[in-house]
């Protein structure tokens, strides 16, 4: 009996789909803080392409789960993209990718309780999306079938070193007149 492969292909390409998005949205929020561009944007311009990046690679993880609970492949149970280790295929990468996403969501979620959480407690949360750009890294290169594949390793080393270098460039960028005069000021990306 043969089977329909629709939702395995479409959990494929929305996975790498979200990875793409939400690394957009790391390097978008590493342009809101250091403004590469001047302000030819708008700081309001880039702080919304930054929330709609977000969303939109939140948006794909929501296609990527809902085709791997409906895909016959696998078999992936409802409770598997709920509770980390509960994946029946590829245990542990699954689980990073599970603990991963929701932790994406509380950071996203953040934007509208900033004013309530405080500038500083949200610029703290913010620092954990580095460490959730590798999470969602190590569980694609993990969990993805298609990881070994030269394109999709493509996908993966030009995501790591495009966050990389935009992380290496705003840590060395002289303080703006504006920066120099915050004391205290934490220069580095947000994201």
């Amino acid at each position: 009996m043969h089977q329909d492969p629709t939702f395995w292909i479409l959990a494929r390409a929305s996975g790498l789909t979200a990875y793409v998005l939400l690394t957009l949205s790391v390097l978008w929020g590493i342009v809101v803080k250091s403004r590469p561009f001047g302000n030819r944007f708008g700081q309001a311009a880039v702080v919304d392409t930054h929330r709609t990046l977000a969303a939109l690679g939140l948006g794909a993880l929501v296609i990527h789960t809902t085709s791997l609970v409906l895909d016959k492949t696998v078999r992936m149970p409802v409770q598997a993209l709920f509770i980390p280790g509960l994946s029946p295929y590829r245990h542990y990468s699954v689980a990073i990718g599970v603990l991963t996403a929701e932790l994406m969501i509380v950071v996203y979620a953040s934007f509208s309780m900033r004013k309530r959480i405080g500038f500083k407690n949200w610029r703290r949360l913010h620092w954990i999306t580095y460490a959730l750009f590798a999470g969602g890294t190590a569980h694609g290169l993990l969990s993805g079938s298609d990881s070994g594949r030269t394109w999709a390793l493509a996908i993966y080393i030009c995501a790591v070193a495009s966050v990389a270098a935009a992380t290496t460039w705003r840590a060395l960028e002289p303080l703006t007149k504006g920066e120099a005069n915050v004391p205290n000021r934490n220069r580095s990306g947000s994201v």
